[in-house]
């Protein structure tokens, strides 16, 4: 089935996506200002780190609407009101909603899309949900090592690495502050969870899809 872009659903459906990634930006900065209050620079960083990613899928999504610009486009949604208190609560709810875009959200852009013979858009609506999906599981392994208190606890020798300046320290606990830049311990990470590093999992050296979407 083909449809005018101007009569879609589809077109509806990318402006509540764009609405929901910029909000994702501005829940993922809140977040990470609370993360800094309770001293934990690297989930600080994790928070603003998925909020440039969440920035770069907006963007991605308005630039399907180009042809429309200047005008104005209604898209009705739902949209998440996570204000909480503490850092699990957070990353607790931006999993669920990551999880939600994977699970429902973004599949059904995607499928819609696909009916109304917007190919490249359902793609893209497909890619990013998987993208999604690993918001999801980096939020999640967050917070089941800050539920079980062992963020900065391993149960064998670990090598932590500091936010700041980049000390690699080994220990079962990173220490309570860095012996280089005496940044406090909220600053590290483990080192396979440490970006722009060849460890696999949580590194930031490549998209998370191959067949990059930006």
């Amino acid at each position: 089935m083909s449809v005018e872009f101007r009569n879609s659903e589809t077109k509806h459906n990318l402006i509540k996506a764009f609405a929901g990634e910029s909000q994702a930006v501005s829940r993922y900065t809140f977040a990470a200002s609370q993360a800094r209050s309770e001293n934990l620079a690297v989930i600080q960083s994790v928070f603003l780190f998925t909020a440039g990613q969440e920035k770069e899928h907006a963007e991605i999504f308005y630039k399907f609407l180009k042809e429309f610009s200047g005008e104005k486009i209604s898209g009705d949604g739902s949209y998440p009101v996570d204000i909480y208190k503490s850092t699990l609560e957070l990353l607790r709810a931006s999993q669920n909603n990551e999880f939600d875009e994977y699970n429902h959200v973004y599949k059904d852009f995607a499928e819609t899309a696909k009916k109304e013979g917007f190919v490249k858009i359902s793609s893209t609506f497909d890619m990013i949900s998987k993208i999604e999906k690993t918001h999801g599981n980096r939020f999640k392994h967050l917070a089941d090592l800050l539920e079980r208190q062992q963020l900065f606890i391993s149960d064998v020798e670990t090598k932590w690495m500091c936010l700041n300046c980049g000390e690699v320290y080994e220990g079962k606990s990173a220490p309570l502050s860095c012996p280089v830049c005496s940044h406090n311990q909220g600053f590290f990470v483990r080192l396979e969870l440490a970006p722009f590093t060849d460890a696999t999992g949580f590194s930031a050296l490549s998209c998370a899809n191959k067949r990059c979407v930006c």
